[in-house]
């Protein structure tokens, strides 16, 4: 009753006219138009030059309205609506204040205006509650939409399939496959099993979940899947790199016939690419009867994951003309791992050409690009312009710093990073590690070792063992290296004895030297790079005997000196030149 009285007054705040005239119908019709078109700014300038007295039994066009402000993302155009929203005093119409909560959900960032909006809603049906849900997902919060979801079961709301798809989703983002399995089955207790919405979600519940198989039978149980649906069982094989089971589907795209789906098949070749198979995704590529910018970005990334970083940048120059973003991300990639900057300049011009606004991973890429070409003021002005920074951006100018010798501002910047509320991950501590071991902070660096671990619940990898080493070494500490290794996961890993062998040499400790080759030896007999610097070692102390006697031993192994590679930049040309790897072996450690 209460419901009803403040429904009843707010709609008669204006008389009721019976009769509307011609002109009024044309103008709710003009707005309506306009916002099927995504002709916001038109539509809301009508809105304005309208009598709110003409329009305010017609909340369609308010709900129009938001949604259209939601398509256009803009949150500003929908907060003028909401204002006449309000002057109208139709924000107890329910279909209105589904599509205001939608607004804040989907472009609000602060969600405790969202949940205020939720709050103050008059009726809060179905498609309220799921808005909540689905909008706590999207956030990045699965554990509050579940929270969210037993409340509405708690009011007695009945859930529906958007609803189901979207817990679904919150478990796997959790990693919880025990709940997610009970949704499963509560679909098909309700029915909803033949729900491709649902059904997309359970393969990708199961695919991210390590449950490729569980993924496989929903979607052979699907009676006619729709592209949604094998975009997603072919992610999910790529995920757990089941590339015998992707070709099964591959087959079955052909036998469906609809291998001239482009969405499907750019999903194959990414499932290729990131399985490996450069030349399986090509192929399909070159088979494609029809393109569009994600199949052209999708071998873009296959061939920069599998480290073809010149066919990354040969292949951007033959595209067809594209806005998509992500080109621009996985161009600038390649660009930093072969150092080219004067083409990495090229792609950073063309996107400042081209893009509407800001992106995050473009110019995530460009600081990244600039710090390892050595530029660090360049990437620091581009990090500065940044409006949103993610971790991938400051990770990038911690490691730039560090790279670049200027430690002092890497730690800086890593402590402004944690006081921005970004949390560190692994490569933040390669970073600040690298850059402690290359100026001798051994007291800094224990700190920072023992504090990814204990504060951030990182478990330290083979690269930062690596760093450990070399700053114990280069301090002399080479018994604590030594003992460091030992007690890690990675006492039999080749790449940290090497480390410590390299500080064992500049320290001119010839026992340990030796101690530590004979090591590697023993864990990789046929790794030509021990037997190189242990012979360095001999030479040294003058046992040219023993020198002499390895190699007779690598003769009779079959062990090979291998050249070592590099690539040079000549009048905008690659260069390839092979080096003497032997030479330059004790210096391969001072690359990050």
């Amino acid at each position: 009753m209460k419901l009803f009285c403040k429904r009843h007054y707010s709609y008669s705040r204006f008389p009721l006219k019976l009769n509307e005239n011609h002109q009024t119908q044309s103008r709710v019709s003009e707005i309506l138009n306009l916002c099927k078109s995504g002709h916001l700014l038109e539509a809301i300038n009508l809105l304005n030059l309208t009598d709110p007295k003409q329009i305010y039994t017609k909340p369609v066009i308010y709900a129009s309205l938001l949604q259209t402000c939601v398509k256009a993302n803009s949150f500003n155009h929908g907060l003028q609506v909401q204002s006449h929203v309000i002057k109208s005093g139709i924000e107890a119409d329910r279909f209105v204040g589904n599509s205001l909560l939608s607004l804040y959900f989907k472009l609000c960032s602060d969600f405790t205006q969202s949940e205020k909006v939720f709050n103050n809603l008059c009726v809060k049906d179905v498609i309220s509650w799921t808005s909540m849900v689905s909008g706590y997902v999207r956030a990045g919060k699965p554990k509050k939409s579940l929270e969210i979801y037993c409340k509405m079961m708690d009011v007695g709301i009945d859930s529906n399939a958007f609803t189901l798809s979207a817990v679904i989703k919150a478990c796997s983002d959790l990693g919880d496959l025990r709940l997610g399995m009970c949704f499963h089955a509560v679909v098909f207790e309700r029915g909803y099993d033949k729900n491709h919405v649902i059904s997309s979600a359970l393969i990708d519940m199961y695919g991210k979940n390590a449950g490729s198989d569980d993924a496989r039978r929903v979607f052979d149980e699907m009676l006619e899947p729709d592209f949604v649906c094998w975009t997603t069982v072919i992610s999910a094989f790529t995920r757990n790199d089941r590339v015998k089971q992707g070709k099964e589907v591959h087959a079955k795209v052909v036998t469906a016939g609809i291998c001239g789906n482009v969405i499907v098949e750019s999903s194959l070749l990414d499932m290729y690419g990131k399985c490996g198979l450069t030349n399986y995704s090509r192929q399909v590529f070159d088979r494609m009867p029809k393109k569009n910018s994600v199949s052209w970005c999708a071998l873009l990334g296959a061939y920069c994951r599998n480290g073809d970083l010149e066919s990354v940048i040969g292949l951007f120059r033959e595209m067809e003309k594209t806005d998509d973003l992500y080109s621009f991300g996985t161009v600038l990639r390649a660009c930093a791992g072969l150092a080219v900057v004067r083409q990495g300049k090229e792609v950073h011009c063309q996107y400042l050409k081209k893009r509407g606004g800001s992106d995050v991973v473009v110019e995530s890429a460009l600081v990244d690009l600039y710090a390892k070409c050595g530029l660090i003021d360049y990437a620091d002005r581009v990090f500065k312009e940044v409006p949103v920074r993610n971790l991938i951006t400051w990770n990038s100018m911690v490691c730039g710093y560090a790279q670049n010798g200027k430690v002092e501002e890497a730690l800086r910047m890593f402590k402004e990073m944690i006081k921005e509320g970004i949390k560190p991950d692994y490569i933040s501590f390669i970073g600040i590690l690298f850059g402690c071991s290359h100026t001798g902070l051994v007291d800094e660096g224990r700190k920072y070792f023992k504090l990814m671990n204990e504060e951030y619940k990182i478990n330290p990898g083979v690269e930062h063992y690596n760093c450990m080493v070399d700053l114990l070494g280069r301090a002399g500490l080479l018994e604590e290296a030594e003992d460091l290794i030992l007690k890690s996961v990675f006492e039999n890993d080749l790449s940290v004895w090497e480390t410590l062998l390299g500080a064992c040499t500049a320290q001119s400790d010839l026992v340990m030297a030796t101690h530590v080759a004979k090591k590697m030896i023993e864990l990789k007999p046929d790794y030509h790079l021990s037997y190189i610097l242990l012979g360095n070692v001999y030479r040294a102390a003058g046992k040219w005997d023993d020198a002499t006697e390895l190699r007779s031993l690598m003769k009779e192994r079959g062990v090979k000196k291998m050249p070592g590679k590099s690539w040079i930049e000549i009048n905008r040309s690659q260069v390839f030149n092979p080096i003497n790897l032997a030479n330059a072996s004790l210096q391969q450690k001072e690359c990050f």
